[in-house]
């Protein structure tokens, strides 16, 4: 297996708000209903977090599990521990219905971070951001693409489809300038 590389380079630019590329971010689809028999414990087992419940994120260190929709979440961990992760959610949820899938490839991960930071996000995404509690994800679309983001630290933590990492590198990019703050 060759060594994974960040999509972008690890760019970052430096406005009125930082944005950096991250990554390379170990990243599992795991699709299952939420009752499933061992599912919460599977989960437990590779992230350290709890089952989110909807809207939700969990996060234990590096690993985190955000709800994406009524039977799918999203698995974060370190790279190399993917394939581990999802040998061991098959094992534990073998002969039941679900689905999970190392999708850390397929992916683009960004920080926007600063006092500033959800400036930068109200540009581009059809969300009430004051209003976004500690904890919860958003699967929405930023511009004309579709990704997920939530509130992290001093910023937000934002996941897109690799094919699509420099247009929205762009639109955060240009969102961030300085002299076009919101308020």
């Amino acid at each position: 297996m060759s060594d994974p590389v960040s999509t972008l380079g690890a760019a970052s630019y430096d406005g009125f708000a930082t944005i950096r590329e991250i990554g390379p971010l170990g990243m599992v689809t795991l699709r299952a209903r939420a009752d499933l028999a061992g599912l919460t414990e599977a989960v437990r087992a590779v992230t350290g977090t709890d089952l989110p419940l909807p809207r939700r994120i969990e996060v234990a260190g590096a690993c985190a599990a955000g709800w994406m929709s009524p039977d799918e979440y999203l698995l974060i961990l370190p790279h190399d521990r993917t394939e581990a992760a999802v040998t061991s959610i098959s094992i534990a949820l073998q002969g039941q219905h679900h689905l999970a899938v190392v999708v850390s490839d397929a992916r683009a991960v960004f920080r926007i971070e600063g006092d500033k930071a959800d400036q930068v996000l109200a540009k581009l995404v059809p969300v009430d951001l004051p209003a976004l509690p500690p904890g919860e994800i958003r699967r929405t679309r930023a511009a004309q693409v579709a990704a997920a983001f939530w509130r992290q630290g001093d910023g937000f933590t934002l996941v897109c489809f690799r094919s699509v990492a420099p247009y929205v590198m762009g639109l955060l990019t240009h969102s961030a300038m300085p002299g076009s703050e919101l308020f």
